[in-house]
């Protein structure tokens, strides 16, 4: 095989591992992605078979998830299509409380037979598993909300649209990125919709329709004089939207510093790849960075993932409390710290909330996968630590009585636990435009867009790369640079957080494939946040020799 074709492959292999296997599915024909296949009526039918039949095997709690998962996957490279996947993932997995134990079963076999026998098996595994349980489950109370639903409100239902057009349009995106200049461009459109009915022996029948998107490139531009070549991704982010998200409306387009356009609520994939063709030939051409301390101006598309790395993660109570230190890690966020009520996290503008509802984010649902109602809470509240992110096994370590809402499975045939809610940080409370913060800098660099990382285990230290880098000299843009990486602790680093700009500036950043647990899962979840300044920081030059 020759190495073209080998790359070529191997960019479709990654592109289906956007979702975990268990959920991809098989694959089908695009029009049964359309089909409703089964109705409320008969999944309540089914949910209280299994309901009925734990119970009678004394089961004092059970949940029901039925769930059927669709994804389209449309991938190109240049001028060829390379792939088009339709896959279908249905069934349903049980989970009960035995003896003060937790049980869990799940079969693709969503009939009345098979909803009793997974039934039957859930509650084996628990009274086995009660044979070690030292301390029995707790759950803290939570309505019964009876029969409730709620979607994803999208005004395009991508999967409604054909094939041909979304292949079309990723044609033209890669003909402007070719007639721009770029080497290379690979192009896909990733589209989710979740089909979640939950049933609960306490109540609650909640049905949900849950829809996710994903357009992006990546472009390379290659320098056959030198050898070199840089790379461009897409300033795309996933969105909890339809296929509207595509529609590129003007008024969604912001002009940024370094005369640059980023994307809001809409994206226009076509535009963005011929700015990327041109701006991979500026990065090839741009100054390497000075070492040093520099002010860092960071951009909602690269902080994201910083929020993501050092904010969510180490406030995720079950990381905190050692249930994920064989696979992920701890947290340097102990108990202690929370319980001293004044652990300085960071500066006193730094206010970061978690939320499960914010409208377009990935994490928006109406209610988790243990039947709670989502809601928004503080984690971080005048830069000090407030809260965790905690379910309803675990509030009650916490002295809290209310789960926050963020349980969560990546498909039906896995267990459901404490996954990430959408962390996002608080926009500035005073007028401050990215380019009036760029004026109060003498000695920085403003950065775009999300690249590389790497963090240590507790959450801690930490290194970050990003995509486009602009000098910032006496309050100006004094050209691109490359070979950019900021490392800091991450206590250092948010409390040398000295300016946030306004809501006018808030955006949200995301991914599909948040890894966690073990075996792992995976969560979509977005970061929300405004342009912000942090002051002292330390940069190196990833470009060096040793």
């Amino acid at each position: 095989m020759k190495r073209r074709d080998f790359i070529q492959i191997a960019g479709m292999s990654a592109g289906a591992m956007i979702l975990p296997f268990t959920s991809f599915g098989e694959s089908v024909d695009p029009m049964r992605l359309l089909d409703p296949l089964m109705d409320t009526a008969e999944k309540k039918k089914l949910a209280d078979i299994a309901l009925n039949t734990t119970k009678s095997l004394g089961a004092t709690y059970t949940d029901v998830r039925i769930g059927r998962y669709l994804n389209q996957f449309v991938s190109t490279r240049e001028k060829k299509v390379q792939g088009i996947a339709n896959t279908e993932s249905f069934g349903v997995g049980i989970r009960v409380i035995v003896n003060g134990t937790w049980g869990f079963a799940a079969t693709n076999n969503v009939t009345a037979d098979g909803m009793k026998k997974t039934a039957e098996r859930a509650v084996a595994i628990a009274k086995a598993n009660s044979k070690f349980q030292k301390q029995p489950v707790q759950l803290a109370p939570t309505p019964a909300y009876g029969e409730v639903s709620w979607k994803t409100p999208i005004k395009k239902n991508g999967f409604e649209v054909p094939v041909k057009e979304k292949v079309d349009l990723l044609m033209a995106t890669n003909a402007r990125a070719l007639e721009k200049g770029a080497s290379f461009i690979n192009s896909q459109i990733f589209m989710v919709n979740e089909q979640k009915y939950f049933a609960s022996s306490e109540g609650s029948y909640i049905d949900q329709d849950i829809y996710r998107i994903l357009p992006g490139f990546n472009v390379t531009v290659t320098d056959k004089a030198s050898g070199t070549f840089k790379n461009r991704s897409s300033f795309s982010s996933p969105v909890g939207m339809g296929y509207e998200y595509l529609d590129a409306r003007p008024e969604d387009k912001i002009q940024s510093p370094g005369d640059i356009i980023l994307y809001n609520k809409s994206y226009d994939i076509i535009e963005d790849a011929g700015m990327a063709a041109e701006q991979a030939k500026q990065i090839l051409a741009a100054k390497s960075v000075e070492p040093g301390k520099y002010d860092l101006v960071l951009e909602p598309s690269h902080l994201w993932l910083t929020i993501h790395e050092s904010v969510g993660h180490p406030t995720e109570l079950d990381r905190v409390l050692g249930y994920e230190a064989n696979y992920a890690g701890t947290s340097f966020l102990t108990l202690d710290k929370w319980q001293s009520k004044n652990f300085k996290f960071g500066s006193e503008i730094v206010n970061i909330k978690a939320d499960k509802t914010e409208a377009g984010s990935l994490g928006a649902v109406g209610y988790d996968d243990e039947g709670v109602k989502c809601k928004q809470w503080d984690i971080i509240k005048d830069g000090v630590l407030v809260n965790y992110q905690a379910i309803r096994d675990q509030v009650g370590i916490i002295g809290q009585k209310e789960s926050h809402g963020c349980c969560y499975s990546q498909s039906w045939a896995d267990v459901q636990f404490q996954r990430m809610a959408n962390i996002s940080l608080q926009p500035g409370k005073n007028d401050l435009t990215p380019a009036q913060m760029i004026a109060g800098v003498e000695k920085g660099i403003y950065i775009v867009k999300d690249s590389s990382f790497s963090i240590d285990q507790q959450r801690y230290n930490f290194q970050f790369g990003g995509v486009l880098f602009f000098e910032i000299k006496d309050g100006k843009i004094a050209g691109m640079l490359k070979d950019v990486a900021y490392q800091a602790n991450t206590q250092d680093f948010w409390n040398s957080c000295a300016a946030i700009c306004d809501k006018r500036d808030y955006r949200l950043g995301g991914a599909f494939n948040d890894g966690k647990g073990q075996p792992g899962q995976s969560n979509a979840v977005s970061h929300g946040s405004a342009t912000a300044r942090f002051n002292g920081v330390n940069v190196i030059n990833t470009g060096r020799t040793i």
